[in-house]
């Protein structure tokens, strides 16, 4: 049934349909308006080529995810994954990782881009006073949505994914008409370390798919829908990415270091004037919003099930007795989201961001490969991810290779966090009342 309900108290309401647009929602968020800006003043005509390098790495850590998407299917994502190949302190750790590192603060900073974007149509939301009043109201609406429901809340993320796809289509299927071949053509490659410095950024473009994931306590018939919808979003984020890349390289060519904070909004521009480019700025809001709203629906999830556990605080379990959701956990997630959007403090931590990602795929590609080694019959029903062993060895080597590329305030600020969330997780063990079995009767 659609709506039936799981050993956890939730519904499994979310479909095919509904992962897809999501993981798409995930991933093309507000970075993709900046990002060929970016890519192009890097690499050049080049740059086209490196999506296709950057989705290959990306693709085989999303083959891991559908596989142990397949296997473990109780809410938490990558919280889960972990948690079922190696136990509850690295569990814990990605939980936190995930949660706070990548989660509150990424969500908060996507909540400052939007208002970014609001304040160059409308300059009063540059005002500090302004922008926590409509931080309130927007992070107030997600949260009441979020509450009442994981279908309602996939429906608002199916409406924003195909608003927000819209405008860069009509980038991509008449901005071609612009395109200039002679803007297509490079005369050198770029050095290593340019290129490994681009293929970072890039890297984090097509990160987000695994929030989905989230929510997959509330999958119906997850082992068919999780590899399956990975492959259509995975598929189809990379071909917008490719196309919109080319559009913009081609139609600005040697300008692109001149609109290199809003390089989509001056191909709209040159398209359909003055129009187009606000047509742009309003699409990034909309596109920051649903970013966020499928944060409030999924990481919550990794709270409720941290819960469950026994590894986070007991009132984050509790489930909505009308809506079954886990209000509570949604509740305060939400309110972090605010404080941090509006004190600004996030951004000194925001450094961490990239490194927690990596380390969290890191993780789950870990415990796919060790999952998989335990062959019992119920695995040999599900998705298993293509290319044997070779799959899981190329997203390690990704991995590995993109923690290189950081820097050592970013790796070192990382350890310092993972060891005070050590810290915590034995302290509340330590701490944690010891049932006496003595008293229980026979």
């Amino acid at each position: 049934m659609s709506s039936q309900n799981t050993e956890e108290g939730l519904k499994r309401v979310i479909g095919i349909s509904g992962l897809t647009l999501s993981i798409i929602s995930g991933v093309v968020g507000a970075g993709i308006f900046a990002l060929p800006g970016i890519v192009g003043a890097a690499l050049g005509a080049f740059g086209i080529f490196s999506y296709i390098f950057c989705g290959i790495m990306l693709a085989a850590i999303m083959l891991c995810y559908a596989e142990i998407g397949c296997r473990v299917t109780s809410s938490g994502g990558s919280y889960a994954y972990v948690e079922a190949a190696f136990g509850n302190l690295p569990a814990y750790i990605i939980n936190w990782l995930y949660f706070f590192g990548w989660g509150v603060i990424g969500s908060a900073a996507l909540m400052n881009v939007l208002a970014d974007s609001l304040a160059v149509l409308f300059p009063s939301f540059a005002h500090p006073l302004i922008r926590g009043i409509l931080f309130f109201i927007l992070t107030g609406f997600m949260i009441l949505i979020n509450v009442f429901g994981a279908k309602q809340t996939v429906g608002l993320v199916k409406a924003i994914t195909i608003i927000k796809l819209l405008p860069l289509a009509g980038i991509i299927v008449f901005g071609l008409g612009f395109v200039k071949s002679s803007n297509l053509h490079w005369e050198h490659l770029p050095s290593i370390n340019t290129f490994s410095n681009t293929a970072l950024i890039l890297f984090f473009a097509f990160a987000g798919f695994e929030t989905a994931l989230g929510a997959s306590g509330e999958i119906k018939n997850p082992k068919r829908t999780i590899p399956l919808s990975i492959c259509l979003g995975g598929i189809t984020v990379l071909v917008i990415y490719l196309l919109l890349q080319t559009v913009a390289q081609g139609v600005l060519g040697s300008q692109m270091t001149l609109f290199k904070d809003a390089p989509l909004a001056a191909v709209a521009e040159k398209i359909i004037g003055p129009l187009g480019a606000t047509i742009l700025l309003i699409c990034a809001a909309v596109s920051c919003f649903g970013n966020v709203t499928l944060d409030l629906l999924c990481t919550p999830r990794s709270l409720f099930a941290g819960s469950n556990d026994g590894t986070f605080p007991k009132f984050l379990r509790k489930v909505h007795p009308k809506f079954s959701t886990p209000y509570l956990a949604v509740i305060m997630y939400g309110t972090l989201i605010f404080i941090f959007s509006v004190s600004g403090g996030f951004k000194q931590l925001a450094i961490m961001a990239s490194a927690c990602i990596l380390i969290i795929y890191l993780f789950v590609v870990l415990a796919t490969i060790k999952l998989r080694t335990k062959n019992n019959e119920e695995d040999k029903k599900t998705f298993k991810a293509p290319g044997g062993w070779v799959t899981p060895i190329i997203a390690v080597i990704s991995i590995v290779w993109l923690l290189t590329s950081l820097g050592r305030w970013e790796i070192l600020s990382t350890l310092i966090f993972i060891s005070i969330i050590c810290i915590i997780y034995f302290v509340t063990k330590w701490t944690k009342p010891k049932i006496n079995t003595s008293a229980i009767p026979d």
